[in-house]
């Protein structure tokens, strides 16, 4: 079994849906919980520091303070944002903004406290991705960053193998947030339709998602690395 104990957890992007189930999952579970985000948390956590992950710099600097003074043994990088649109409609500047979001943050964050984790012959990181990333209509850039995120997720599993560090990533869809209701209005026949199709007939929960990234977290998970596990009601097979 892994050295790996649970210590501190950082959540990006856990101030709301499924990154405070996340983050109130694992500080049920006996982790420190830590938020970062721009927003104040819906959610009991053990610390938030606000911050832009959207800016290198500044995120960087937090990642460093905290470095300096939390045990972080565990990363959960769940932030992301969405653009629909059509490939005629992409905006090619939203290319930028989305991967420096959904994907740059997760780079920052693992280096920071990645010599933490070596230090303590153990760590976990889990990727917050999504269905889309088998495909999905009006998620051009959406499902890249989150396949990228994915793909990354593989590369850092072979590398960190060998440290007592697991990398896993968890894909959700559809879930029932306020992000779900904003870009699926509930009255649109399109809407309908999504749940519909699911298999087991119901939207997800942050908690089904947050069960997830539990059990990716925990320290009898030591031999499961570079995984993706969808959670999805089972419409990625339906």
């Amino acid at each position: 079994m892994t050295a790996f104990v649970r210590q501190a957890a950082v959540v990006t992007g856990g101030s709301h849906g499924i990154g405070a189930a996340i983050a109130t999952r694992l500080r049920a579970d006996g982790f420190r919980t830590i938020v970062l985000d721009i927003d104040e948390p819906d959610c009991e956590v053990d610390r938030f520091e606000q911050v832009d992950l959207s800016d290198a710099a500044e995120l960087r600097a937090v990642c460093k303070n905290l470095a300096a003074v939390e045990p972080v043994t565990c990363l959960v990088n769940n932030v992301g944002i969405v653009a629909p649109a059509a490939l005629e409609d992409v905006d090619v500047s939203d290319v930028d903004r989305l991967m420096n979001v959904n994907f740059r943050p997760s780079i920052i964050c693992a280096q920071t406290f990645l010599p933490i984790m070596k230090a303590q012959n153990g760590g976990r990181i889990v990727m917050n991705t999504s269905r889309v990333t088998k495909g999905k209509e009006l998620r051009s850039l959406y499902s890249a960053t989150k396949g990228a995120a994915q793909s990354m997720a593989r590369t850092w599993a072979l590398e960190l193998g060998a440290h007592g560090i697991t990398v896993n990533c968890v894909a959700p869809g559809p879930i029932a947030t306020d992000a779900f209701w904003n870009n699926n209005p509930p009255d649109a026949p399109r809407t309908q339709e999504i749940i519909e199709r699911v298999p087991v007939k119901r939207l997800g929960t942050g908690d089904d998602v947050a069960n997830a990234v539990s059990f990716f977290c925990a320290p009898d998970a030591g031999f499961v690395t570079g995984q993706t596990l969808f959670v999805c009601g089972g419409v990625t097979v339906g």
